[in-house]
């Protein structure tokens, strides 16, 4: 469809990359009866975790309430970015982000050679900017936090900044520059996650919604659906914001959604586009292939509200143009909401759930892209071999002592309905 013909943007409805493959679902396909691995969830991570076990041989079955990626995944800005994302205090989910950091080279190489798709992994860096001297020292406080890491980051004064990206306002006095934070394109990872876990034998099931897990003699042994019961040796929740609610007063997982509205631009030649993923306080702006430029993201404790507002929008857009005045000339291609998984302690929550047959893979706050090559190799690691290894294992649920673990009851199934 040409530039002139093309539909407007409906509020709402979240970017979609461009090319026919991105959209090739396949034949729908019957529930099973049976499977070795129920997962419940399509987003990033169910379905990371559904093409390794699935690779590894097992029998995989991903159910999804609505379409894959709908939660979190396709309204997600795609960030790989370790080191920007490191918070006082966050050590240990630090060691498990560069874990994950390390895995996605290969886990993009042997992805996109089995499902065909490029996802648009992007290696320029990033590039974090103070707007005026009243966020320098804020910004030097985070330089200084990396670099007691041991993060390779590197302090820029404005010249520099602009030397990297000469289209950034004047106003912005200093930077931080990290060649090792990357990105890729959500919209591309997970169309291509789906075909990669199909073409090992994995089942995708959309609008499917899992009403209740099927328990008998002390361990779960599947899930209910609108379909009936699809016993499984293993079931794993990874259905994001969601996963609190799903289990009901038997199982406590403290995890609750967070709003984040975002937008993208069109770029042209006159307007020019960033060459790195730009930081500033209010916002990130993230360059995809096309010409698309995408605007991220608010933080919003709004429970499952998923409306697009006009204050998120003016943030979004004010937050960008102080630091990249030419997007006053791009058009808006779209505006959408997503709902990240959040832990009570903004970390994921990872690994046995207190009873036989039930695997945790959900909270990934706003990490969730970054963390799924690690996600999916503790999951497989847990489910094949019987216990997680490295990092990942410090992300039990048992770290919220208070009301974790499974509570036994006289039933049969548990659980409630999916909203």
């Amino acid at each position: 469809m040409s530039r002139a013909s093309k539909a407007p943007f409906i509020v709402g409805e979240p970017l979609r990359a461009e090319g026919a493959a991105m959209d090739e679902r396949g034949p729908a396909v019957a529930q099973p009866s049976s499977t070795d691995v129920a997962v419940i969830g399509a987003g990033v991570i169910g379905l990371a975790v559904g093409w390794r076990l699935a690779a590894a041989g097992l029998a995989v079955t991903v159910f999804e309430r609505d379409a894959a990626g709908a939660g979190a995944s396709l309204a997600a800005t795609g960030m790989l970015a370790a080191a920007t994302e490191l918070e006082p205090g966050g050590d240990d989910l630090l060691a498990l982000a560069l874990e994950s950091q390390r895995l996605w080279p290969q886990f993009r190489d042997e992805l996109e050679s089995q499902s065909g798709i490029d996802i648009d992994y992007r290696d320029e860096g990033t590039l974090e900017v103070a707007l005026g001297r009243d966020e320098v020292d804020r910004l030097r406080f985070r330089y200084e936090l990396q670099k007691r890491a041991g993060l390779a980051t590197r302090w820029l004064e404005g010249a520099g900044v602009r030397e990297l990206e000469p289209a950034l306002r004047p106003s912005v006095t200093n930077g931080i520059f990290c060649a090792d934070n990357h990105q890729i394109d959500p919209r591309r990872l997970v169309p291509a996650l789906r075909h990669a876990l199909m073409a090992c034998g994995g089942a995708v099931l959309e609008q499917l919604p899992v009403l209740s897990l099927e328990v008998a003699g002390g361990r779960v042994g599947g899930v209910v659906t609108p379909q009936g019961v699809c016993r499984a040796r293993t079931v794993v929740v990874a259905n994001g914001a969601w996963s609190g609610e799903f289990l009901g007063d038997r199982l406590t997982v403290p995890v609750r959604p967070l709003k984040g509205q975002a937008l993208a631009l069109r770029t042209t030649a006159r307007t020019g586009a960033p060459a790195h993923m730009v930081w500033t306080e209010q916002v990130h702006l993230a360059p995809k292939a096309g010409g698309q430029l995408v605007l991220g993201s608010t933080v919003e404790e709004c429970g499952f509200d998923r409306s697009v507002t006009a204050g998120g929008v003016f943030a979004l857009l004010e937050g960008a143009r102080r630091a990249l005045p030419s997007i006053e000339d791009m058009e808006i291609e779209a505006i959408w909401t997503g709902l990240r998984p959040t832990s009570d302690d903004d970390a994921p929550i990872l690994g046995a759930a207190g009873i036989p047959g039930l695997v945790l893979a959900t909270g990934h706050h706003r990490n969730g892209i970054l963390l799924a090559p690690v996600t999916a190799q503790a999951i497989h690691d847990l489910v094949v071999a019987g216990a997680m290894t490295g990092a990942a294992a410090r992300f039990g649920l048992a770290r919220f002592a208070a009301g974790a673990g499974w509570q036994e009851e006289e039933r049969s199934h548990a659980g409630q309905r999916q909203r």
